[in-house]
């Protein structure tokens, strides 16, 4: 529900900037950085990719902690303070830290523990701004506000990987660069950002437990197709470059160049396909058949690549994948504003949102280094991230296909008998 703040394009472009720089400081260093920091010899790469996934799974252990427990400390501030900007100032903050630690640090176990400080900093950012959507604007405004999270993650992986493609950056340079960006992108929004102070019903009621949103069937069948959803996309999308390099057989020049190809084609389409269903949503209220339909459109992209495994079928696969989850980004997140249990605990429940996708992101690299280390080469993947789509679609379809407004607790009065 909305606090009755004033939102237009001025809230619209900082939140924006903020999402745009997570995504850049996030898939930049999953879709490039970390493989080229982790790839080993061609008579050995199966071992760079598995460190590769255990790097990313190390993080999302930690993210999928951090953004969920800090989203409810933000709820539960104390009256007349601020519940959103301390947090994502923090995590902006920690993440850029954290970003330079990783451009410096040397062998998997190293990159790996740094790369837990950039997950929990991204974790703790990302939960302080999603809650601002449910906090600030009414149902009619979730899917544009929606879009414009979904569209700045493929416009940030271009923007990132661009960057230290085409200047021709090292490693630890696009580390530092990237720290950098979060560093003032992030910061500027999260001050520039409303953020009313807490009022007195939000110190005084009573808590509930951290997961206790999982209790609403509807909640809980959504949470779990978001999660496998974003397993299916990070299994097609997250391996590209060791996919041309090793699947494909170029070399490393040709490989980061036709990367960055895909990822523009891939982005162009997320952009398109965010754009104009998260319109079409909030015309038609319709968002759980619409995000069902995207995990659908995601699954022929793993079909796609799994049977005709050249550049010119990758681009095509990139094309569809990039309309699937795009969509699917898009409105899945504006029906999950819609299916909040309670309206008191936007942060936290949130907060499980967002990670959710984000450790689904995470999964899907480390469960694809274990397929590719099972049968030597790539094509178990892409089957597998069609059938991960096409499930999370599944149990998309059993979330309610109503739009509820958020249920809320009575507040208790100080002195009132417990319950």
């Amino acid at each position: 529900m909305s606090d009755g703040i004033g939102v237009g394009a001025r809230w619209l472009t900082l939140f924006t900037v903020a999402w745009l720089a997570i995504w850049m400081v996030q898939l930049t260093p999953v879709q490039l950085l970390l493989p080229l920091q982790l790839d080993t010899p061609e008579d050995d790469w199966i071992r760079g990719v598995v460190s590769s996934g255990f790097v990313l799974g190390l993080g999302g252990l930690a993210g999928i902690v951090a953004g969920p427990v800090a989203g409810a400390l933000s709820d539960r501030v104390g009256a007349g303070r601020r519940r959103r900007r301390p947090l994502a100032l923090g995590g902006v903050l920690l993440t850029a830290v954290f970003l330079v630690i990783t451009g410096f640090a040397e062998g998997a176990w190293a990159v790996g523990l740094a790369w837990v400080g950039v997950s929990v900093g991204i974790a703790v950012s990302s939960a302080a701004f999603t809650a601002l959507i449910a906090d600030q604007l009414p149902e009619t405004r979730r899917g544009a506000a929606s879009a414009a999270v979904g569209s700045s993650q493929a416009v940030g992986i271009v923007l990132g990987v661009g960057v230290v493609v085409l200047v021709g950056l090292g490693v630890r340079d696009g580390y530092l660069l990237l720290a950098a960006i979060i560093a003032v992108a992030g910061s500027t929004a999260a001050l520039l950002l409303p953020d009313p102070p807490a009022a007195q019903v939000v110190a005084t009621r009573r808590r509930s437990p951290l997961l206790s949103a999982l209790r609403d069937s509807d909640f809980a069948w959504m949470l779990s197709g978001r999660l496998v959803t974003n397993i299916g996309n990070a299994l097609g999308t997250a391996l590209f470059l060791f996919f041309l390099l090793h699947g494909l057989h170029q070399d490393t020049v040709t490989a980061q160049d036709n990367l960055l190809l895909l990822i523009v084609v891939y982005t162009v389409f997320v952009v398109l396909a965010a754009v104009l269903t998260g319109i079409l949503s909030d015309r038609t209220g319709n968002r759980r058949s619409l995000t069902v339909a995207a995990t659908l459109v995601q699954a022929t992209s793993g079909i796609v690549i799994a049977i005709v495994p050249t550049f010119e079928a990758t681009m095509v696969a990139a094309a569809l994948m990039g309309v699937g989850y795009g969509a699917f980004s898009t409105v899945g997140l504006a029906f999950a504003a819609d299916l909040l249990p309670d309206e008191d605990d936007h942060a936290r429940d949130l907060g499980i949102v967002t990670v959710t996708a984000a450790l689904g992101q995470l999964i899907g690299p480390v469960l694809g280094a274990g397929l590719v280390a099972l049968v030597g080469g790539f094509w178990l993947v892409f089957v597998a991230a069609a059938v991960f789509s096409l499930a999370g679609g599944i149990l998309t379809a059993r979330a309610g296909s109503r739009t509820r407004p958020a249920r809320r607790r009575p507040s208790r009065s100080p002195d009132a008998a417990p319950r």
